[in-house]
């Protein structure tokens, strides 16, 4: 190989470098929001206090995330979380709200004549059950047909009782969530956002009945007389697995994917985790469970 053929290959090697670098340089510096803000807290404490990127930070496959701790406020992680989504079956915890407000625990409704699809508690036609019970099912089975039988025991039926849901998502500051039914099927009208379902499951756990009933891993309900007996079994396969975790709900559609709220009580600290259109809510959430209190608080 004559001098010049060399000449010219050490200088494509010297001109290829700097584009090389940065292109680097470029996807090092374009982060998603999640890793940006991670690496802000980070860059901002002392060398004592840094324990983030102790592990390795977790992607996910969920549409929208939104972590945080309840005491601080402080954002722990988020991803999307002002997207419009699908809320599934994660409706129900403002359906829940709207009976508490409404309804005593004892009173008794009447299930009428009702055509549901989706998840269901067991009730059948004309069954009489009492609130408390109504909302084991909606809450721990997710039943479409306890919602249905909420909604249309509401003073002004089950047209107002939709009404109250939306007025009481914006009062607890739910600004971008959208309701058209009590139980979460599909609708282009019925969305929310990891941030909005954040907040409400924080207001809904401080509800002492609805802490206690999303926290129960089964319960046995029965209709007034007894004849009718409903064994249900919490859809959330966190509780009773992942030491801290007590509730709130899941969710499930085709068009939503996986949707799951999770409380987390650990370690003194308390945390909401929102996950909307995930592959996989469960694996996911623990993940970002485990990544939360050691990359923050250096506990596992």
């Amino acid at each position: 190989m004559n001098l010049q053929k060399i000449a010219r290959r050490f200088l494509f090697f010297l001109l290829t470098i700097p584009i090389f670098l940065s292109t680097i340089f470029l996807l090092v510096q374009t982060p998603n929001s999640r890793l940006a803000k991670t690496a802000s807290l980070a860059s901002d404490s002392s060398d004592e206090d840094v324990t983030f990127f102790s592990r390795e930070f977790p992607i996910v496959s969920a549409q929208g995330v939104y972590a945080y701790d309840l005491a601080t406020k402080e954002v722990l992680y988020e991803k999307d979380a002002e997207s419009a989504f699908f809320p599934a079956s994660t409706t129900k915890i403002i359906t829940a709200l709207v009976a508490l407000d409404f309804f005593n625990l004892e009173d008794k409704l009447n299930t009428g004549e009702f055509y549901v699809s989706g998840s269901k508690m067991g009730l059948s036609w004309n069954e009489t059950i009492t609130v408390r019970n109504l909302l084991y099912g909606l809450l721990i089975s997710s039943g479409n047909d306890a919602a249905e039988v909420l909604a249309a025991n509401y003073e002004g039926g089950r047209e107002e009782f939709i009404r109250a849901m939306n007025k009481k998502a914006k009062e607890i500051g739910a600004v971008n969530t959208n309701f058209v039914n009590p139980s979460g099927l599909d609708s282009s009208d019925q969305t929310t956002t990891a941030r909005d379902l954040a907040i409400i499951s924080a207001y809904a756990m401080g509800n002492s009945i609805f802490a206690k009933i999303v926290a129960t891993e089964s319960f046995v309900a029965k209709d007034v007389g007894g004849s009718k007996i409903h064994y249900l079994k919490n859809k959330n396969e966190l509780l009773g697995k992942v030491p801290g975790v007590a509730g709130v709900k899941t969710g499930w559609t085709e068009n939503a994917r996986e949707n799951l709220v999770t409380f987390i009580e650990r370690s003194g600290r308390r945390v909401i985790i929102a996950v909307l259109g995930s592959q996989d809510r469960f694996g996911e959430t623990k993940e970002l469970i485990e990544w939360i209190f050691e990359t923050y608080w250096g506990k596992p």
